[in-house]
């Protein structure tokens, strides 16, 4: 009996999801629906055409030896890819794709504006007069120094992409999100210079949504609301950030809508940033929350270890600074909030030495930093563990001592019994009843499992030794 559609597209997601990251696996296969299942070929359909280029560049291989494992060697894998409908309300239409995919070519046709006197500029002193708009970009946010990982490479790339081809790509708007302290500002401000280099005639405009709102509020107040419009609907590449921020504002949601129709319809650039996906924005109109969700939407997650300490080597070098590597070990795996509580602990740190005249090791971190880290100086306990494992995971500490038999659970009540084995003396039925009565077979068998997943997934191995070393920091 032939396979549906679902159960090869199932299968194939159960090999996948063990060999990426789950940020990779929400962000490229959660999306993708099977929709059709016919002569030994699946066909999936995509977001967007930057989508399918992007799993055909970085999962081909993948993908292949996953069809064939369903479907056997003849199994072959075609594309759908949904292209959005634009505002004169034509349904979404689909494009199969069997083969490579055909890189169309844009040409440039936007042309830089000049702001006359005719219409009132929100960006100057009142008296003076300015023909080119201030993009209001801070020159120091660039793409040399927004170090990139597996957390914000979706958004990172799609934002390279939009500098080069502003207007010119499917992902419009780009909208990042993600909680704050990520580097959102910066990703879309060196989006914003780069392109300003890269085209100089271009108007481009870098405005938080507080600000927008504030102008819009005088504008009324001036009766010069048309001008307020005119005015942003000449801009190139317009930038909003924080557009969760207009959540409740009813009349500068509706002005903002209008400004998106009229730049999104005459090819210009929107890139949006938000503290949430637009599915979860509150207090947003529908008809604008449909509008974000027509281009691309790239979520900047917390670095993961190796990302952290990058970010802090790039920090110490801007800076002209140096730290042992114990001490950017510690910082790195006891700051995980976010990245400014990451570089605000470095710069308490040579603030304290600095002014103190000593030099900067381990010992003295833990005394400067304690604002910044939680139990600088445990026991290694196996609750110390468990908590620790928690953590990484962004599990509640109690679900390894449930009954529940979800495998993101499962996985780090295995990880916790191994490392309870691992940096404590317990015995294995001391181990087992710390995590709800379980017998010493079920922490020998977890043991195991964890021994077996090192030697075979990569992936998993490194979360493994980033815990581990975790631990070992928190016992000097």
């Amino acid at each position: 009996m032939q396979k549906t559609k679902e159960e090869v597209w199932g299968g194939c997601l159960s090999v996948i999801r063990d060999n990426v990251t789950q940020q990779s696996f929400k962000t490229w296969f959660e999306p993708i629906q099977p929709v059709r299942m016919q002569e030994g070929v699946l066909t999936i359909q995509v977001p967007s055409q930057f989508f399918y280029e992007w799993l055909e560049e970085h999962y081909v291989n993948l993908l292949h030896k996953t069809i064939r494992r369903e479907l056997g060697p003849e199994g072959r894998l075609e594309y759908n890819i949904l292209m959005d409908g634009h505002y004169n309300g034509q349904e979404p239409y689909t494009v199969s794709v069997p083969g490579s995919p055909g890189r169309s070519k844009h040409q440039d046709m936007s042309m830089g504006v000049n702001i006359g006197s005719n219409i009132k500029n929100p960006f100057i002193i009142p008296g003076l007069r300015k023909i080119h708009v201030d993009p209001q970009l801070n020159p120091r946010y660039n793409f040399e120094n927004f170090v990139e990982g597996d957390c914000n490479r979706l958004a990172r790339n799609a934002a390279q992409a939009v500098a080069s081809k502003p207007g010119g790509t499917s992902f419009n708007p780009l909208m990042i999100y993600g909680p704050t302290g990520l580097g959102k500002s910066h990703l879309v401000q060196a989006m914003g210079n780069q392109t300003r280099t890269l085209f100089p005639s271009k108007t481009i405009l870098y405005v938080t949504a507080e600000k927008f709102t504030q102008q819009f509020i005088d504008a009324l107040k001036n009766h010069s609301a048309n001008d307020f419009v005119n005015f942003y609907q000449l801009i190139d590449v317009l930038i909003l950030d924080d557009v969760h921020n207009l959540a409740g504002k009813e009349k500068t949601q509706d002005v903002f809508f209008h400004i998106f129709n009229h730049l999104h319809q005459s090819g210009k650039q929107l890139v949006l940033t938000s503290d949430k996906s637009p599915k979860d924005l509150k207090g947003l109109e529908e008809r604008l929350i449909s509008r974000f969700k027509w281009g691309l939407s790239a979520d900047l997650s917390f670095p993961d270890f190796e990302t952290r300490v990058a970010i802090l080597h790039m920090k110490m070098y801007s800076d002209g600074i140096e730290l042992p590597d114990d001490v950017i070990d510690f910082i790195a795996l006891n700051c995980n909030t976010n990245v400014r509580e990451l570089e605000g602990a470095l710069t308490s740190l040579m603030a304290y030495t600095t002014l103190n005249k000593k030099e900067p090791d381990l010992d003295l971190a833990k005394t400067v930093m304690r604002n910044f880290v939680r139990n600088v100086n445990p026991d290694v306990s196996l609750e110390t563990i468990q908590t620790m494992v928690c953590e990484y995971f962004a599990l509640p500490v109690d679900m390894l001592r449930g009954r529940t038999r979800k495998r993101e659970v499962v996985q780090a009540r295995q990880i916790s019994m191994y490392l309870a084995k691992k940096f404590t003396k317990q015995s294995l039925k001391s181990i087992g009843d710390s995590f709800g009565g379980r017998d010493h077979s079920t922490v020998i068998h977890s043991c195991q499992a964890v021994e077996d997943l090192m030697d075979t997934d990569r992936r998993f191995r490194g979360q493994l030794d980033e815990i581990q070393k975790k631990i070992k920091i928190s016992t000097l």
